[in-house]
């Protein structure tokens, strides 16, 4: 079944900050925060305001298809001036907790832009900041998030937005790379660890891949502080998120 359309994300709030002395925006996007399985995956994509156009087609990743998504991924590169894609894994979300993993992995997905060019702000979907840096050490949460630089200098002002993924190009054109990169990780690991399903599922929380851990127990690709099988949690309706 075609998923239903929804209107397409526009420029209309990135071009809002030029009128603030912004050039280069970025947006970003999460995949994977609700997965049994796999990292949390963090997209990001940098517009210079001073040039961009529209792009046709682009929508947050879970209003494409598979084959849509794969088909935009050259051209959302093409078309901005810069893109990174960060990855935290299970074992990490265990030992930071989501958010923190979250921000690990936006740092990650933060260097490889700024490798390319600093954005002047980040439009974040959602409406809590896990992207800006924290204090790490021993009683922080911050993982790596200054991937060695200081962190006022690593990260740009965040500007939180609800269903951003829905309205802005920018996040729609992040999730839409996150999601493709993560997917092809999990069909990776799928070929080495068939019984979960991954190549299908993705990670999330399928009634068949709860049913394999029932039956074979979790490895390391699972988030093992999760509820992960049937028994764990009441039955019902599994929703994919992000």
């Amino acid at each position: 079944m075609r998923r239903t359309r929804s209107a397409a994300p526009t420029l209309r709030l990135e071009k809002a900050f030029s009128a603030q002395g912004h050039r280069f925006v970025a947006g970003c996007d999460e995949v994977g925060r609700g997965a049994l399985a796999g990292p949390v995956s963090v997209g990001i994509v940098v517009l210079d305001l001073e040039a961009v156009r529209g792009l046709r087609g682009v929508r947050d990743s879970k209003l494409l298809t598979a084959a849509e998504r794969e088909t935009l991924v050259p051209l959302i590169r093409r078309w901005c001036v810069a893109s990174g894609v960060g990855h935290a894994s299970a074992a990490e979300i265990d030992a930071l907790g989501l958010m923190s993993a979250l921000q690990s992995a936006g740092s990650r997905a933060m260097a490889t832009v700024r490798a390319s060019v600093s954005p002047d702000v980040v439009v974040l979907d959602g409406n809590h900041d896990w992207l800006s840096p924290r204090p790490s050490g021993p009683a922080g949460t911050g993982g790596d998030c200054a991937v060695g630089r200081d962190a006022e200098d690593f990260m740009a002002p965040v500007h939180t937005l609800v269903k951003a993924d829905l309205t802005c190009l920018s996040v729609a054109a992040a999730s839409v790379l996150a999601k493709v990169e993560r997917d092809g990780l999990m069909v990776s690991l799928a070929a080495n660890h068939p019984s979960f399903g991954w190549d299908v599922n993705k990670g999330y929380a399928t009634a068949g891949h709860r049913a394999a851990i029932d039956a074979a127990g979790p490895n390391e690709y699972h988030r093992r502080t999760w509820r992960l099988g049937s028994r764990d949690r009441p039955a019902g309706p599994i929703l994919e998120r992000g």
